[in-house]
């Protein structure tokens, strides 16, 4: 009598998606209507008409980055991305500081962006009331990250479907309101008085380094979140390339929207109105649209809650894909690996993702709205450390291939470390700036910082803490060595 075979464990589903549905998430994850809300504001403030120059520099570090992602991506086709990158250049511990990073900014963030989905919507409504109701938008909010967390673990075909949509319906608003904003800014139509255009806008220096560094920290925020397309490697057609073209392109489409917009605002509303309403934040755009589209203003009001929406969803897909990822080697308890054997998804890992992110938000919240954003604010740091290592690692990993040609040195070494050495230093200028309670929301020094450095700091801490925990119940993956450099395989093919 012969004794059945153990049933393989289910895989994530391989093809499930297309180089188009992976720069689709790639963008989405931006949140671009979102982003733009968020920050237009606050750059023109510090740089004044030269915010679209200062949209334009930060997307340099971005694309050096996501060379180095597209070309780590073609020789390691691993979810885990930095995880699994950084762990096969630096070893075990850096590649699980890398991979902390990456889940906790989603943890963060999703609670922030389905509180800034559901008000949009409620306003889109004309649900004024609610939309002012703490209670009632928490409780949404909640919702709306469990709705999403159940469209991941449904299937990445569903996922990919519904961002299609998504990114259709605000990258359109988007156009619709810049075109007229520059219209009626160069007509001088504009209740702000309005400029004309000028190519002047797009000197990032212009405004002088300090306030291009406080600037910069606020693009590489606003540019964040594409390589959500390069977490979903292992279910895309053309792993090794499709995934990280669609991180490139996506910086590519990103950088055309944000400074294509940024002119736009800068030109209808001026500099003297944005920097007065700095502090408004997303609500300028609700502002702005009022008086761009008058009775229209619901195009741009719903432009970012779809925006605010999809990222909600799209966010967890890069904190879910590396749990599993890091589960699967042992850095993690094996449970975090569990594959849905009916939709082909990380199930486990992504529902944990919800639920310390609903935790998170809720926890935070009732310490106060200005910790949230703080919390938010911590995210920079975050952002820069996993960033960088990535650019590093890339440069490191392929170190014997730097000397064939110029183009290896380039885009393999030169590029990557460029982009982290930028990232780098916008990761120390965030530290010496968020030290400082007055660059706070709250405004009140938490053991005599400033409560994002704080915030930024703990998770880090606390990562290192669950790490050390971790390794000393199970030491199997701290087994592991670094790998060696690549020298007969080209990643740039």
């Amino acid at each position: 009598m012969t004794r059945a075979l153990p049933r393989p464990e289910p895989t994530l589903r391989p093809g499930a998606i297309g180089f188009l549905d992976s720069l689709v998430i790639g963008l989405a994850a931006t949140s671009p209507a979102y982003s733009l809300a968020a920050v237009i504001g606050p750059v023109v403030a510090l740089v004044g008409v030269h915010a679209p120059g200062v949209m334009l520099a930060s997307f340099v570090p971005m694309l050096l980055i996501a060379g180095a992602f597209a070309a780590l991506n073609r020789a390691d086709p691993d979810c885990g991305t930095t995880f699994s990158w950084v762990t096969r250049a630096f070893g075990p511990t850096a590649g699980w500081i890398g991979g902390w990073a990456i889940t906790m900014t989603g943890v963060l963030v999703v609670g922030s962006l389905a509180e800034v989905g559901v008000r949009f919507t409620l306003l889109v409504l004309g649900l004024d009331a609610i939309a002012d109701s703490t209670p009632a938008v928490v409780a949404l909010s909640m919702l709306l990250v469990l709705v999403m967390s159940a469209i991941c673990v449904l299937g990445t075909e569903l996922s990919s479907r519904l961002q299609k949509g998504l990114i259709l319906a605000q990258t359109a608003a988007l156009l619709v309101f810049a075109v007229v904003a520059v219209v009626r800014g160069v007509r001088g139509d504009s209740p702000f008085g309005g400029l004309t255009p000028s190519w002047e806008w797009l000197d990032p220096f212009g405004a002088g380094g300090a306030a291009l560094t406080g600037g910069l920290l606020l693009g590489v925020f606003a540019y964040w979140g594409w390589e959500s397309a390069v977490n979903l490697t292992e279910e895309t057609t053309d792993s090794r390339t499709a995934p990280g073209r669609a991180g490139v392109w996506s910086t590519v489409v990103l950088l055309l929207t944000y400074v294509g917009v940024a002119v736009a605002v800068v030109s209808f509303a001026g500099t003297a109105w944005l920097a007065g309403n700095a502090d408004e934040e997303e609500a300028v755009f609700a502002l702005l649209s009022t008086a761009a589209l008058g009775g229209w203003d619901w195009v741009v009001l719903a432009a970012v809650a779809t925006s605010a929406i999809a990222s909600t969803q799209t966010t967890i897909i890069p904190a879910s894909r590396t749990g599993l990822s890091m589960a699967r080697r042992a850095a993690l308890p094996a449970r975090f690996a569990s594959v849905s054997e009916r939709f082909r998804t990380p199930d486990v890992s992504t529902w944990w993702v919800a639920g310390v992110a609903i935790a998170w938000y809720v926890g935070v919240h009732l310490v106060s709205e200005n910790a949230l954003f703080d919390s938010i604010t911590a995210l920079s740091l975050l952002i820069a450390l996993y960033y960088a290592l990535t650019g590093v690692a890339c440069a490191w990993y392929f170190r014997r291939r730097l000397v064939r040609s110029a183009r290896d040195a380039v885009l393999l070494g030169v590029g990557p470390l460029v982009g982290a050495g930028l990232l780098a230093w916008l990761l120390v200028l965030s530290v010496r700036d968020l030290a400082d309670p007055d660059n706070s929301y709250t405004g009140q020094a938490w053991f005599g910082l400033g409560p994002p450095l704080v915030i930024g700091v703990g998770i880090m801490l606390t990562g290192a803490v669950l790490m050390l925990a971790w390794r000393r119940h199970d030491s199997r993956f701290w087994q592991e060595r670094p790998g060696v450099a690549l020298e007969n395989w080209d990643p740039l093919a």
